[in-house]
């Protein structure tokens, strides 16, 4: 069987945990590289700059979590892409509203408005919905 269709072959649970910090210290890379990309080289806002960056961050996240951190090849890419929109598009409103109240209504640096909403976000709203929403076992309807 090939990777992600053995379920014995998947991560433990203190190893899935692990890899979706890794994932997204990775993503999390990619989102800010982007975002300090749009705001200091395009002079973007940081509100769309963030967006942009979650984005990019979205994708690089959903393509790690499949093939690697939870291994759910055996279940429908369209699907999983689909519930991973919905919680990356509520995701990315948390980081926008997030960045806003820090570094437009508390006049915090941005980059440590960004750091602080996505710690936030990401313990609260990402891990729990993609470990039990996005790639979470799909059991059929009774």
């Amino acid at each position: 069987m090939g990777l992600g269709t053995d379920v014995s072959a998947r991560p433990t649970r203190l190893n899935q945990w692990l890899r979706h910090h890794a994932s997204s210290l990775a993503a999390a890379i990619v989102d800010f590289g982007i975002m300090v990309a749009c705001v200091e080289r395009l002079h973007m806002h940081p509100v769309p700059a963030t967006v942009a960056g979650a984005a990019c961050g979205a994708v690089t996240n959903f393509l790690l979590g499949r093939y690697w951190i939870y291994q759910r090849r055996d279940i429908a890419a369209r699907g999983q892409a689909l519930r991973y929109a919905l919680v990356s598009g509520a995701s990315l409103g948390w980081n926008a509203a997030g960045e806003h109240l820090f570094a437009d209504v508390l006049h915090v640096q941005y980059v440590l408005s960004r750091v602080i909403t996505a710690l936030i976000v990401s313990n609260a709203w990402n891990y729990p919905l993609q470990r039990f929403f996005v790639f979470g076992e799909r059991r059929p309807a009774a």
